[in-house]
């Protein structure tokens, strides 16, 4: 099992590329970030994670920018989403994105992506909270035409292009694997649809074993090899005996949460998990 790390990336927060050397030299195998373009001063959409809001969702770099910044301080270390939301990008302009971060990193870039909670946050870019779902996945499909196709076209209810040229191409072949965040059973069967991965959260630990078993299930009814189907639990508790659970459960990889403050809150911590992978 591979070990990350993930942060919020702020503008008050330990540099990124500070960060990823860190993570690097520390021997973990990835460093995830999160998204938020903004965040409205409504409040109508309840916080999933309970009380107020913390600050530094609305304190967020842009992912892709922050991204690259790891990349570049670094040689090994696989740089990712947790998660990018999709719904709040136009997908010919993400596809580009991200191919050019797939290939200024060399192929080290991994697609995390959710359908988002904030109602009013999306609804700032257009998108209706209801057909979020059926919104991202026809951006996702889209972006994969655009990543391997040399002339891609798209037509669906959502997204609708003719055939045109989109260049660089990913350096991951056929494309960065789309790795789609939740538990829900309709998250499960939408991995099998349209992605390469499954990110569970790490608070919701009892629905993460079930549901590999019922994703593996859903893989083998439409076809597909479960064990082309990665596993990223996002949170995981820094537990000895969690992750000796997952590893023996065959998942792919465990991410661990480091809080959005300075590096001297952030490296000592760095440490501590440091030690859980060694």
């Amino acid at each position: 099992m591979h070990y990350g790390v993930f942060i919020f990336p702020t503008d008050y927060s330990i540099r990124i590329d500070e960060l990823a050397r860190a993570a690097e030299a520390r021997g973990f195998e990835s460093l995830f970030v999160t998204e938020h373009t903004h965040i409205p001063t409504s409040r109508r959409s309840p916080f999933a994670g309970g009380g107020p809001l913390p600050k530094e969702y609305w304190h967020t770099l842009d992912p892709f920018v922050g991204l690259m910044a790891a990349a570049a301080a670094t040689r090994t270390l696989k740089v990712g989403t947790g998660i990018c939301l999709v719904v709040e990008h136009d997908p010919i302009t993400l596809a580009k994105t991200i191919a050019t971060l797939d290939m200024l990193s060399n192929g080290r870039f991994l697609f995390g992506i959710g359908g988002g909670w904030n109602a009013e946050e999306m609804e700032d870019h257009g998108t209706v909270f209801k057909s979020r779902f059926q919104l991202l996945r026809e951006r996702i499909l889209a972006m994969k035409e655009i990543w391997t196709k040399e002339t891609p076209e798209y037509h669906g209810d959502f997204v609708d292009f003719d055939p045109m040229w989109s260049y660089p191409k990913p350096v991951q072949k056929p494309h960065p694997p789309v790795l789609l965040g939740g538990e829900s059973a309709y998250t499960l069967q939408r991995v099998v649809d349209f992605c390469e991965g499954w990110f569970p959260r790490g608070r919701n630990a009892d629905a993460i074993l079930p549901g590999l078993a019922d994703l593996r299930a859903r893989a083998t009814k439409a076809g597909r090899d479960p064990k082309t189907i990665s596993t990223s639990v996002f949170a995981a508790k820094p537990e000895r005996a969690t992750l000796d659970t997952y590893t023996a459960a065959g998942i792919t990889r465990s991410i661990f949460r480091l809080p959005s403050e300075g590096r001297d809150a952030v490296l000592p911590l760095l440490d501590q998990y440091a030690k859980l992978i060694q």
